[in-house]
């Protein structure tokens, strides 16, 4: 049988496990493509060749339209030929991805930049535009990963550290010109859930203000949210200036009252997160607090 009826059947038994088997047909979907694009490979004389010659994908476009009409056009067959390339290695297909995502997904090059993204569907259930929207706001790129280097599919984050992004994204809603501490709270507390979903997995709201009390005085830590996910509670201080070596040890302190007071034996230890506008590389450098992190916000 020729390379073109072999990837004609494909799709020929792609269309008729789609109509007796509905709840699986995106695991036939994505297995379909791949298959089709291992065997236009093999037709155009291997990889090698593959890459520079669209010739043949062009004369199967023409057939495969006229003989069963709308969907494989010469962009969609490129697509699978590319789909099969960069998932040939070993790497899993993710059946709670569809074609969709993968659409998304086929453009970047880098792996460990595909594979946070496919993580991300998996862990949060995102759809084609909760994919689209993460990309669009460079999640990958805020991320502060030690090593960004060997992040598998499905690998479960080790570190809080991992979770935290620079710059973190805080909608203006109100389109205030000026920012204060109390306007920019409220701007987190106008929009909490994308606030929450913007820091990353895991965090739940406790309270804003939070009032412990030092010896005969208040302090009030901005936020208080708990991380389910590393069971320990994070403090968050707001900051409209640059970041000050002064701000480590208001934050500790209030870190360490939730850990004599607060956190339970069951519980690790508290993390605090300094959310500024902007960042002192120079004072940054000589911080060595491992459960303390500094990042920059942005208004859009």
């Amino acid at each position: 049988m020729s390379y073109y009826n072999q990837i004609k059947q494909q799709f020929l038994d792609n269309i008729a496990y789609h109509e007796v088997k509905q709840y699986s047909k995106n695991k036939k979907d994505l297995e379909t493509y791949y298959n089709v694009g291992k065997l236009l490979i093999k037709a155009q004389g291997g990889e090698e060749r593959a890459k520079y010659g669209n010739q043949l994908i062009k004369e199967y476009s023409k057939k495969l339209t006229e003989e069963l009409g709308k969907g494989y056009d010469i962009t969609n067959l490129k697509r699978m030929r590319q789909f099969y390339i960069e998932f040939r290695k070993g790497a899993p297909l993710e059946h709670q991805l569809t074609w969709s995502h993968y659409k998304l997904l086929l453009p970047i090059k880098d792996k460990n930049k595909r594979n946070y993204y496919i993580n991300q569907c998996i862990k949060n259930n995102l759809g084609k535009r909760g994919l689209e929207e993460i990309i669009k706001l460079n999640e990958y790129e805020r991320l502060e990963f030690k090593d960004k280097k060997n992040i598998e599919i499905n690998e479960e984050e080790s570190n809080i550290e991992n979770l935290i992004k620079n710059p973190i994204i805080i909608p203006n809603s109100t389109n205030y010109e000026k920012l204060d501490e109390k306007r920019l709270k409220y701007l987190i507390l106008n929009n909490l859930d994308k606030f929450l979903k913007e820091l990353g997995n895991g965090f739940s709201y406790i309270e804003s203000e939070y009032p412990i009390k030092i010896g005969d005085k208040y302090n009030y830590i901005d936020l208080l949210l708990f991380n389910y996910i590393y069971n320990c509670f994070i403090v968050i201080e707001l900051k409209i200036r640059e970041f000050k070596k002064e701000d480590i040890g208001q934050i500790k302190l209030y870190m360490n009252y939730i850990d004599q007071n607060i956190k339970k034996p069951t519980n690790n230890k508290t993390v605090g997160i300094i959310i500024c506008k902007e960042e002192d590389i120079y004072v940054l450098k000589y911080i060595s607090e491992p459960n303390i992190f500094i990042t920059k916000y942005i208004t859009i």
